[in-house]
This record gives structure tokens, C-alpha cells and sequence, in this order.
């Protein structure tokens, strides 16, 4: 308001969004250009899990982005303007006319979400060769398609020109602590490497206790290490693991292959359970026609030809928003997928959070106590859902 100090907020303000650009601005569109227009600022704050990307070269097809962070903020944007005007008496050390002036202050909006660039930007790689004369070329030109080409395209001689898509995977620095090489237990023997700089595994082998099998070993084990036996047994105290035990054996007389999913379609039992219990009746398979496996002790699929209809049928599919559906709603874990990498464009999601030892302990049935609710009896059974496909005789995938 002119002449007062008050301002006054007005009521139904639409939300602002504030971006902390790390640039003079000259051009309005050109800054929003290297954002990605409107709509791609609005598509990425429609998605809170995403970054804001800026391009410094957006017409530039290799150029990496500079990606900013989503922080919540309680912010105004005020408007402020001062009238001058010229008064009749002189400054007398000027001589000129001292100006006089009001100002006057608006509020525009409330500002709830705010995105700063703090981090620092990916390595850059421009497409050009050099020549013997020390003379640079551009190889946009030749490796970018801009209209349908021949055959004899294709087959002419260019550059090898094949950059990753990003270069670090890291724009804010970190401690790296490094760390003495791993000593895994008594009697696992690491696999054996190439070369002699290559990085060993990063963390020991979890000591579960299975058996291990490659495709081109000799002999299959016909039992079960012994001390997955005493894990078992001595975490096996109550009458729900005696019975998941039970349910287990009938699963592997019927049938002498199993998958994991498979199993946990099947039974009902703790994941944690379900690694100790899984080594007391099966070995894994690591390679061939049965890798990921768990294959009953002193079954040897290589020498029965009935267990062909075990082998494993591995096909992928994209998971991503863009097909109806995302990774949250899949029932089956991807073990490898491109959607679910942490990339810098993307912000790290919470992880779940740990059982609690009671659970572990005591098995599902205590869970009915008056300090817990009372587990569903179908907890940890795979969920029904229809991105699952369960192998049926005469049964053809539907994909």
C-alpha cells in the first residue's frame, strides 16, 4: 500500500514456484529454453521425486544437465516500486534539484516450493575431431540423423562416437572412506578374477549357509550344510515355522525345482525366515538352464530330462509410467532394471524400514499381542496381482 507500512495479503493466492537461476537473465524465453519450457518445469513439479534440469545448450543433443534440488520454503514475492520526482530546492553541494519520492510495495504471491542448483555440473563432451593441422571439426553434422538416409550411409566411415549418458553419478561431493579388503568366512572361496586391478566384491557373502552350484560342476550336494541346519533348528521354536517347515517339504516332493517367487506364492514366511529355510532343503543353481534356482538336495536336473520344463524363461519389460503402471505396483522385484538406477535426475526415496526382532523370534503367530496389532495371515504370501504371470500346464505367457 503507498504512504503506509502495511501490507495486505491477498486471500486465494495461487502457489509460486521459485527457481534459483545460476544465470544473468537477458532473455525470458531463453531461460525457460534451458529449463525445458513451461511444461517440462511443470511436469517436473508435478513429480516430487524429480529434478530440475537446466541446459546450458539446449540444442546440443550431448549436453548435461545441472540439476537442482526440491526444497519446501514459506516465502513471498514482493513488488516494490519508488516514484521520484524532482524538487525546486538545490542540493547545495550539487547545485541540481534533490529528487523526492514514494514507494509503494505489493505482494505478487506465496512462494511454497523453491529449487536451488547446488551441486556442480557433469562433465561436458563436445562431438568434434581434430586434424593433422590442429584444426577442430564439428561431427554434428555426420553423426546426427535429420532426415531418413540410404544404405550407403551406414556403411561410410565415421568417428567412433558413443558417450555415456552421464559421467558422474554424483554432482555434490563425498567422503570416500576407503576400506581394507573383505575377509569372508572360513571355507567360501571368492570367484576368480581377470586381472589383477579389477575391484573386488564390495561386502563378504552373507552367511546363510547355502550351497552353491555352477552348471559345469561335477556332482550336486545330497544335504544340506550343517550349520544351515543348526541356524534352522534353532530358530525354529514355534509351532508356525514347525508348520511352514512341513509346507516346505510337500512343496519339494512335489515338485523338485523351485523358484523364489515361486515359493513365496506359495508359503507365507518372513523374507528373513525364508533365506534361512530355503538352504535347509534346495541348493542354488548360478549358471545354465537353472540359474536362480533352488533345486533339492540330491536332484541332479542335468541328468533327468523331465526337468526340462524347470528351465528358466527370462524376458523383460519396461517398467515405467509412460505403460500404465509403476514399479511399486509389480509384485516381483526387477533384478535388473535402467527405471529404478539412482541417477542424479532423481532423488533417493526413503527405504522400508526393518522388522523388528519380535517377529523374527517368535514367528507370525505373536504378533496378536495387546501392544500389536494382529499381522494378516497372508502378510508375506506374493500378492495375486494381474503383471503376474503363474506357469500353468497348456498355458501360453500372455505377453
Amino acid at each position: 500500500m503507498e504512504g503506509t507500512g502495511v501490507l495486505t495479503l491477498p486471500r486465494n493466492q495461487k502457489p509460486m514456484v521459485c527457481v534459483e537461476y545460476p544465470g544473468l537473465i537477458q532473455d525470458v524465453g531463453n531461460m525457460l529454453r534451458t529449463l525445458g519450457g513451461e511444461e517440462g518445469v511443470s511436469r517436473v513439479y508435478a513429480d516430487p521425486a524429480k529434478r530440475l534440469e537446466l541446459y546450458f545448450r539446449p540444442k546440443d543433443p550431448y549436453c548435461h544437465p545441472l540439476c537442482a534440488n526440491r526444497f519446501p520454503t514459506t516465502t513471498m514475492i514482493l513488488r516494490v516500486k519508488k516514484k521520484t520526482r524532482k524538487k525546486k530546492s538545490q542540493d547545495p553541494s550539487t547545485g541540481e534539484p534533490t529528487p523526492e519520492g514514494t514507494i509503494s510495495m505489493e505482494i505478487l504471491g506465496v512462494v511454497g516450493t523453491v529449487y536451488k542448483f547446488q551441486g556442480m555440473s557433469d562433465f561436458q563432451y563436445l562431438a568434434f575431431a581434430g586434424s593433422s593441422e590442429g584444426s577442430t571439426a564439428s561431427l554434428y553434422d555426420k553423426v546426427l540423423l535429420k532426415k531418413p538416409e540410404k544404405e550407403e550411409y551406414f556403411h561410410q566411415e565415421i568417428h567412433l562416437h558413443i558417450p555415456p549418458p552421464i559421467f558422474s553419478r554424483l554432482d555434490n561431493p563425498v567422503d570416500y572412506y576407503y576400506r581394507p579388503n573383505i575377509n569372508h568366512r572360513d571355507g567360501y572361496q571368492p570367484p576368480h578374477l581377470s586381472s589383477e586391478n579389477l575391484i573386488g566384491l564390495s561386502r563378504a557373502r552373507r552367511p546363510h549357509n547355502a550351497i552353491f552350484v555352477n552348471f559345469e560342476d561335477g556332482e550336486v550336494p545330497n544335504e544340506p550344510h550343517p550349520a544351515a541346519v543348526k541356524k534352522w533348528k534353532k530358530l525354529c521354536t514355534n509351532t508356525v515355522d514347525m508348520k511352514v517347515e512341513q509346507e516346505m517339504r510337500r512343496l519339494f516332493t512335489c515338485r523338485p525345482i523351485w523358484s523364489r517367487n515361486a515359493i513365496k506364492a506359495n508359503l507365507c514366511l518372513h523374507p528373513d525366515k525364508l533365506k534361512l529355510l530355503l538352504p535347509y532343503f534346495a541348493y542354488y543353481m548360478l549358471t545354465g538352464p537353472w540359474r536362480s534356482l533352488w533345486v533339492r538336495f540330491g536332484y541332479d536336473p542335468r541328468k533327468n530330462p523331465e526337468a526340462k520344463i524347470y528351465q528358466v524363461l527370462d524376458f523383460r519389460i519396461r517398467c515405467g509410467m509412460k505403460y500404465g503402471y509403476n514399479s511399486n505396483e509389480m509384485p516381483v522385484k526387477a533384478k535388473r532394471s535402467t527405471y529404478n538406477y539412482s541417477l542424479p535426475i532423481t532423488l533417493k526415496k526413503p527405504v522400508p524400514q526393518a522388522i523388528s526382532m519380535q517377529d523374527l523370534t517368535h514367528g507370525l503367530g505373536s504378533l496378536g499381542s495387546k501392544d500389536s496389532k494382529k499381522a494378516p495371515p497372508n502378510k508375506y504370501r506374493l500378492k495375486v496381482s494381474h503383471y503376474l504371470f503363474i506357469f500353468r500346464s497348456n498355458c501360453v505367457l500372455a505377453y
